[in-house]
């Protein structure tokens, strides 16, 4: 019998299979923040007085012990139990006897497991930040390494002008940080506490929500009890946001790979126990991990559209669908992390070919600079565009590629400005942070 059935009804088999799902898979995941939640919300009992304080300190050390369990990898959910919060009431339930029945006072699944996907996510979010501060680390130190390694920049995949390895990297490095922000974002919307708000319409016990905010480390509550309910789906929403903004990041990065180690390119390399080779063409090295990090990305990309399909134009209140966004964003989170710890592999490894742009194919790639030359003495920028340009259509533009070149403004190859671009993205990345 479930913790919430009647004796005179019950639940049909395929009924109940279908409304569980997959539910179980990602409870699991949840399981240290179910059993978190609950130690704050019986502390808060106890502290309340309604439970008995020998009977809350009996729960609490009873909950500390499954958590422990949880975190030993000794937990499991029981194929009887219909979901997280029913399997650790009856364990709990099993083990310190009444003690145990009196824990879910004041509260319902609802808000249970509201509280339980925001501590998740922001455990989340938190162990994500860490990882793209790592990756972003890790090409500002290779931005700097081959800041003078020049390299052709293109605008619609045509030649254009002088670029630098250090430049290209740098861009990513800087778009990261505005990554950062979203994350930002969806860590402060994640950082509030619904537990406490019930079914959507609070309690008539006397319950101390800003006690249960402190104890979970939360930054403020969601303080209407309607609205923490409506949170569910939306904070999905924000997050998967978020990853998605990071996912563009990484996608097109990986694209600019696969181009760049490309034998026409061939600006940059890695080893070869980092690519892959082909079953029938000995001399293949393959780009498969870009090729996955871009297809993964796409993926990503696309989980705040099926979740607004999902929780667009629902009324308020409570409502089935909701238990569907664990099993959308979750393992695309997963999937972003395991792609920022792939590429951080990549980038380790890093090798680009020096003297590129002394190939002969890359000649018309100075013509800005000859006419930017050409500004400087004088020459309205106009007439020195066309004396260019009709040397260009007559092949006889010519420029000596051994010059070095001179671009100061910031951003530019010679002032690429990584220490600012490093401090937004400290003071970004410092905002997602547990108090």
């Amino acid at each position: 019998m479930k913790l919430w059935s009647k004796e005179k009804t019950s639940t049909a088999e395929m009924i109940e299979q279908f409304t569980v799902g997959h539910d179980r898979d990602f409870d699991i995941l949840m399981a240290k923040f179910d059993v978190l939640g609950s130690i704050a919300h019986v502390t808060m009992l106890g502290e309340n007085g309604m439970m008995e304080p020998v009977h809350a300190q009996q729960a609490v050390e009873g909950l500390k012990t499954i958590l422990s369990e949880i975190e030993s990898g000794e937990f499991s959910i029981d194929p009887a139990s219909e979901d997280i919060h029913s399997q650790v009431e009856w364990m709990l339930t099993q083990r310190i006897g009444e003690a145990g029945k009196m824990i879910h006072s004041g509260r319902s699944r609802n808000d249970q497991v509201a509280v339980d996907i925001k501590l998740f996510l922001r455990a989340s979010l938190f162990e994500l930040k860490q990882e793209i501060v790592q990756l972003f680390d890790l090409l500002i130190e290779k931005s700097e390494k081959h800041k003078n390694t020049l390299i052709p920049g293109y605008t619609h995949l045509q030649i254009a002008m002088p670029s630098s390895i250090g430049l290209w990297l740098g861009a990513y490095a800087e778009s990261l940080v505005d990554d950062m922000e979203f994350l930002a974002t969806a860590w402060n919307i994640t950082n509030k506490n619904p537990l406490g708000s019930g079914a959507g319409y609070g309690s008539s016990f006397p319950l101390n929500r800003k006690r249960t905010t402190t104890l979970l480390k939360f930054k403020t509550l969601n303080y209407n009890s309607i609205y923490a309910q409506m949170s569910r789906g939306k904070t999905e929403k924000l997050v998967s946001t978020a990853i998605a903004s990071v996912a563009s990041t990484l996608g097109r990065l990986s694209m600019d790979c696969c181009l760049f180690m490309n034998q026409n390119f061939g600006f940059i390399h890695f080893p070869d126990e980092l690519t892959t080779g082909s079953s029938i063409m000995p001399h293949k090295k393959n780009p498969d991990v870009f090729e996955l990090v871009r297809g993964k990305c796409s993926r990503i990309q696309a989980v705040p559209n099926e979740l607004s399909l999902l929780i667009n134009n629902l009324p308020s209140g409570y409502h089935r669908e909701m238990q569907l966004t664990k099993e959308i964003l979750f393992p695309a989170m997963a999937e972003l992390s395991s792609c920022i710890q792939v590429l951080k592999l990549m980038f380790e490894s890093l090798s680009v070919r020096e003297n590129i742009l002394q190939d002969e194919k890359y000649k018309y790639l100075f013509s800005v600079e000859a006419l930017n030359e050409l500004v400087n003495q004088g020459i309205p920028f106009r007439d020195a565009y066309a004396q260019i340009g009709n040397q260009i259509d007559k092949g006889e533009f010519n420029y000596d590629t051994t010059k070095p070149l001179k671009h100061t403004h910031e951003g530019s190859i010679s002032n690429l400005c990584n220490d600012e671009i490093r401090k937004e993205m400290n003071q970004v990345a410092a905002r997602v942070e547990y108090p």
